[in-house]
């Protein structure tokens, strides 16, 4: 874990700018939070601390959900600039496979998307930009500014450029947007919450002649064949075409196994790969890049997601689906969120009614998705089970109408009014679920 950094009292004299709010972190959640902001006619300061294009650990697909998120920032998403569409998931699992399109909805688009993830992010940001916000690349933030008399953060310190200039930014806002290890979260006592599911991935990127698959693809069966009997393991792989003449093929297990901590996730991701057809092309010599891993911060394991003027969106604030381990749409969402909170408070006339319209971010997002996330707790304790865990994958892919009941589930795609009974069942069970 990244230590916390010392905050910086106000009295501190370097360089500095000003803004109405400051988010810290040009990833997903923080781009849209910026392009958001922007819109609504805030100034925008967008502090990333590398430069793009830049590498990101991901699965590089896109659900509709993120789709959707995508198309309410003006992103062009056609073919012609280089998205590659989806048509749903194929499913593999207990000597079955399965093939599901994405569900109708109203909500949401019936496609989802591919895109690596250095040049997806650069895009977001790009269209942050364009919108009126002001990024700033290799802007490494150090540390919270914080009001000497009250304790409430009023920006941050940084360190700007190739020389490492130390630079002040202020404002009444700052949005942590900065991914699983949050320095900033860290430094305001910000902690994650250990009892809450974590999960890692790890991927690689292969030539093959897949790589124009139309369906993303899950092997619900990752075994651990190190003992004399093969455990199964809580998580799954995936095989997604990018379109370019390579696929990403990796891995995500949750820390609900024993085995979590004992296995060396590359090599079980070696080892899956080894044991595809050959023609496939997922070998070594095929192998276009290194295995790399990220943490997956799943079901609001870092709260409060607003203290002291610092807001949390995304993979700071454990926005991570517990359910498919997808980030992306949630970081995306909550950043949309924020921003919509934001503005609201900006427009209130005293520091009081600010300060209230922004404490109720936390309960938007518990609104929206504290009760199926507490689904998704639960779903990870299950499946942790390695005999629950058989028992699905054996059982359930025989049938298809369960499964496409899964995957609405599993992809939190549903139509939130009316919708089919599939929706009214998974809304209702949302519904009742405590929210924690």
């Amino acid at each position: 874990m990244t230590e916390p950094t010392e905050p910086t009292t106000a009295q501190d004299n370097t360089a500095e700018d000003r803004a109405d709010v400051i988010v810290v972190g040009a990833g997903p959640g923080g781009s849209a939070a910026a392009y958001h902001l922007a819109r609504s006619g805030l100034d925008v300061l967008l502090l990333e601390k590398t430069s793009f294009p830049r590498e990101k650990v991901c699965g590089d697909g896109l659900t509709p959900r993120a789709t959707k998120q995508l198309v309410s920032m003006g992103i062009d998403i056609s073919e012609e600039a280089g998205w590659l569409r989806n048509k749903g998931l194929r499913i593999i699992g207990g000597g079955q496979r399965i093939q599901l399109d994405w569900p109708e909805l109203a909500s949401y688009p019936d496609y989802g998307l591919v895109r690596k993830r250095d040049d997806f992010d650069e895009q977001l940001a790009r269209q942050a930009q364009k919108a009126g916000a002001r990024l700033h690349e290799r802007c490494n933030v150090s540390g919270p500014l914080l009001d000497d008399r009250t304790g409430r953060m009023i920006g941050v310190t940084a360190k700007l450029g190739e020389e490492k200039r130390p630079v002040t930014f202020r404002a009444p806002v700052v949005i942590a947007a900065d991914g699983n290890s949050s320095r900033l979260s860290l430094a305001m006592g910000l902690h994650r919450d250990d009892r809450r599911p974590m999960g890692v991935a790890v991927r690689t990127y292969f030539t093959s002649p897949r790589h124009d698959d139309d369906y993303l693809e899950s092997w619900l069966e990752l075994w651990d064949r190190r003992g004399d009997e093969p455990r199964l393991l809580p998580g799954y792989g995936w095989i997604f075409g990018m379109g370019d003449g390579t696929s990403n093929v990796g891995l995500g297990i949750l820390n609900s196994s024993k085995a979590f901590r004992e296995l060396d996730w590359r090599e079980v991701l070696k080892a899956w790969c080894a044991s595809m057809p050959e023609e496939w092309g997922y070998t070594p010599e095929n192998m276009t890049g290194p295995i790399r891993g990220a943490a997956l911060p799943m079901a609001f394991n870092r709260k409060p997601h607003y203290s002291r003027g610092l807001m949390l969106v995304g993979d700071s604030g454990g926005l991570v689906n517990p359910f498919n381990g997808e980030g992306i749409a949630y970081a995306m969402e909550s950043g949309a969120i924020a921003a919509e909170v934001i503005t609201q408070a900006h427009a209130r006339r005293t520091p009081e009614q600010r300060e209230l319209a922004l404490r109720s971010y936390p309960k938007v997002l518990q609104e929206t998705y504290g009760g199926y996330y507490t689904l998704g707790r639960a779903f990870v304790k299950l499946i942790g089970n390695p005999k629950i865990m058989k028992l699905a994958t054996d059982r359930g892919l025989s049938h298809p109408l369960l499964m496409r009941f899964t995957l609405k589930m599993l992809a939190n795609l549903t139509d939130p009014r009316g919708g089919d009974a599939m929706d009214r069942v998974i809304n209702g069970l949302s519904k009742v679920a405590p929210s924690a």
